[in-house]
């Protein structure tokens, strides 16, 4: 039983140790420009909705500028609705 309590605290540890690891430099520099990007893309988004556009085409095009940018069809932002 301690066995396993001990080998549950190894990973655990392990695992918030590794969440929490420090970006190098360049990791950072390259966060950086993906989140301008996602901003652009979500500018760009927010233009075609005012433009009158109709929301499944403003998407399609939001997914087209993330493409390889963030997770997920709404390029790592989601809305309520």
């Amino acid at each position: 039983m301690k066995i396993a309590q001990g080998l549950i605290v190894l990973v655990t540890g392990l695992c918030l140790s590794s969440a929490f690891a420090q970006h190098t430099a360049e990791q950072t520099k390259e966060d950086i420009a993906r989140h301008r990007a996602m901003a652009t893309a979500h500018g760009q988004a927010a233009q075609c909705l005012e433009s009158g556009k109709k929301e499944d085409v403003c998407l399609k095009e939001l997914q087209a500028a993330c493409k390889g940018l963030a997770i997920g069809k709404y390029c790592g932002m989601r809305h309520q609705h």
